[in-house]
Order: C-alpha cells, then structure tokens, then sequence
C-alpha cells in the first residue's frame, strides 16, 4: 500500500510529539513492507540537511503563505522570490521563532487553510494536488492533525482515493484563541470533518473531547494509543544518588514550565531534599527565551541554580542518556494533552512518570503502571507529589520496571501501526 503522511514541520528547534508520531509511525510502515513517506508543509521536518536536498519539497512555505495572507503586495509574487522565501536560511529563521507555531496573529490563516479551495492558499493546494497525483500515487492520504482538514476534500475529488485524519491537541490550538474564532473555527472543522474517511485520536480521553467538539459520529473515530520502537530507548534504573528530576518537552509558558521551576524551588526548601537535581531538555524558540530567562532569574534568586542543568540535545540518540540521569519526569502542561509521546520514552528508558490529572494523563498512567498524578495542577500539589514519591525507593524501581514491560507489550511502532492498517483496509475497500 502506498500512503502519504501529510505533516506540519516545525525545524527542529523544539521537541514536538506529534512529528516524533508521525515520523514513527511512518519508519514503521516502511518496515512493515509498504510504501510510505511523509510529506512536510510549511517548515522542514528539521534543519539536518538544507531543504534543497531533501527528498520531498516543501509545500505551503510558511513565510509565503503568511505574506499572501496578510499582504496584497505578496499575492501573485514571481516564481523566484516564491523560491527564495522557501529558501533554507529564510525557512530555518521562521522555524525560530514562535509565530509559526503560536495560535496568535494566525487566526485568519487557519480559518483560510480549511476553507481549502475557496482559501487565499487555493493554488499551494492545488501544486500539493498535482505532486500526489504526477509523482506519489497514493492509495491513502493521512493528514497529521484537523487543522488540516481544508485538504481533504480536493485530494478525495481528484485523486479518488480516501483520506484518513490524525486527531492530536488540535484544542491547544483553537482554544487559545478568542471566543469568536474559536467558534468560527470549531464550526468550520465539523464541516469539513465530512470531507475525511476515517478518525484516528491517538488516546480516549481524546476522542471523547474531538468527538463533542466536531461532531464526529462513533462509526468515524477509532482510538490508537501513540507507539515508540523501543530498541531506540536504553533501560536503566532511575538514579537515586542524588536524585534527579527531568523535564522533556518545550521550554514554555503552556507546557508548564513556570509551574514546574516554582515547585522545584518548594522542594529544595526542605532539608532532605536539598541535593535533588532538575535536567531540562526539550528546547525553545527565540520568542520562548523571555520567560525561561525569567525562571532562571527565580533560581538563581534562591542561589539553587547550581543544581539546574539544561541539556542542549534531545534527539533519539540523546535520550537514552539524559534519563538514565533521572529519577523521574514531570511535564507539567497547563491543561494537560491528548497523549504525551515524552512519557513513552521515559518510561521505555526506566523513568516513572509523574503528572498533573489533566488529559490523557491518567489514562496512560493507569494502563501501563509506570507512574503517579496528582491534582490540583499548581506547584504545591507538583512539590508535595515529589516529595511523597521521592520518600519511596523501591515504588519508583516498581513503576520503573512496569512502565518498560507496559511501552514493549503494548506500545510499539509495530503494534500499533498494523491497527492503523486495519483502519486503512477499511476505507480503501469500501
């Protein structure tokens, strides 16, 4: 079978759970013996080879559409300033910054990308159409998340072939913005959710929220938990001399960074946890260092930074090593999210979990026995849950030991994706 994974890129700059998804999942279909690539749209996947090599070409350039957007001047721009502003060094300047991947200023963009065809974006679409039809030939299109519903319904048209759709933190997206867009945009992705074949949301707790919000009927969703190919994580023990706690995800204000920097500084206030270390990975955009500067600022106030370590890199080959430094992990996301690829690969690592009850938290927490939450989301509630668990030794060498066996038995690439693959026979036989 030949599928075309359709996925937002975000450059590299920071650790983002959905492209880890979707690049996964598609290695994993490879090795299942079928034809898959993944085609990014807007940035590069990431910045490890200029753009010119790279085996797909971008589409929907982010600086392109935003000019057409927003100025007049930009809409029928020439050929070669198109090329320009896909351009390497323009491309990996925009991926910097936060306003490609920040709901603000970008209301309208989203609302013209799922009008699809009747969008200030109709001839992008169409170039991404004719690439699918003259050079992939794809039996099934698989877009990454809802926002980009606006494709389906011409890749169904012309192409004659299903579309299948992703369903991961959409809400983050639409609910950061003001009321009246977020009804705009709510309604307009019920509409187009009949342009797609098949839902997949990555975590129950997901689907129950996407199915409310869009008005998904139940034979339309299916649920498929996230995966991971766990020969990539090295196990270890979680270390406990002195102990260690990380963080892997984006360094900003919404992934709970402030909340997770306040509680540190509560729990290094008692005595016998005085020696506890914070590593901290996942990286930021230039428009996310105001306020990690701000928290570095509360550390050093404390005379605590001493004990804080940022770790530059947090690809795949990283990892293994930043969490064999950790006794546990907390990511402590303001409103939690639909799944968290980041506890799959701590716990395949050997390192509990320990997050707020937000989102699909609990539900992984439960089913694979690798970790604790607490409530409410605050510092206090993150400091005390620290301290409760940190006084137990051997319940976090018991979490530690179920959460590997729970990421092998049941969360695996390979799994995972052949229940993908059922989804896929099904909507391509009918």
């Amino acid at each position: 079978m030949k599928i075309v994974n359709i996925v937002p890129g975000f450059g590299g700059t920071f650790y983002c759970g959905n492209c880890l998804r979707d690049s996964g999942y598609t290695k994993s279909l490879i090795k299942l013996g079928h034809n898959a690539i993944m085609l990014p749209i807007y940035l590069p996947l990431n910045f490890n080879h200029n753009v010119s090599e790279s085996e797909t070409p971008i589409f929907y350039g982010a600086v392109n559409i935003y000019l057409k957007q927003n100025f007049k001047l930009f809409k029928n721009m020439p050929h070669w300033l198109e090329r320009f502003f896909n351009s390497g060094p323009i491309l990996r300047y925009a991926a910097k910054k936060a306003g490609s991947t920040r709901t603000e200023g970008l209301e309208e963009m989203t609302i013209s990308m799922l009008n699809g065809k009747e969008g200030k974006q109709n001839i992008e679409l169409q170039e991404l159409i004719d690439f699918l039809k003259n050079h992939e030939k794809p039996d099934v299109v698989h877009l990454s998340n809802a926002l980009l519903l606006g494709l389906a319904k011409e890749i169904k048209q012309q192409l004659n072939i299903p579309v299948v759709c992703s369903l991961q933190d959409e809400d983050m997206w639409v609910d950061a913005m003001n009321e009246y867009y977020q009804q705009k945009v709510w309604t307009l992705m019920s509409e187009k959710a009949n342009d797609v074949d098949a839902f997949i949301a990555v975590s129950d707790y997901y689907a129950k929220e996407m199915k409310r919000k869009m008005n998904i009927p139940d034979n339309k969703i299916h649920i498929v938990h996230i995966g991971i190919d766990p020969d990539l994580y090295k196990y270890s023990e979680p270390i406990q001399n002195p102990y260690a706690i990380g963080y892997l995800s984006r360094m900003y204000e919404e992934c709970g960074f402030g909340i997770l920097i306040d509680a540190f500084i509560q729990l290094k206030e008692n005595e016998q946890f005085k020696n506890v270390r914070l590593k901290l990975t996942g990286g930021m955009t230039d428009d996310d260092k105001p306020f990690v500067n701000k928290q570095i600022k509360k550390l050093k106030k404390k005379g605590i930074f001493h004990d804080v370590e940022f770790v530059e890199r947090f690809d795949k080959e990283a990892l293994s090593n930043f969490f064999s430094k950790t006794t546990i992990l907390s990511v402590p996301v303001l409103k939690g999210e639909a799944f968290g690829t980041y506890q799959l690969e701590s716990l395949a690592c050997g390192t509990p979990i320990l997050q707020p009850k937000l989102g699909a938290f609990p539900e992984i927490i439960e089913t694979t026995g690798g970790g604790v939450y607490y409530s409410p989301n605050t510092a206090e509630a993150l400091a005390a849950k620290w301290i409760e668990v940190l006084s137990n030794p051997e319940k976090i060498k018991e979490m530690s030991l179920n959460g590997r066996k729970a990421v092998l038995e049941h969360y695996t690439n390979e799994v995972l994706t052949k229940k993908i693959l059922e989804i896929y026979e099904k909507v391509t036989s009918k």
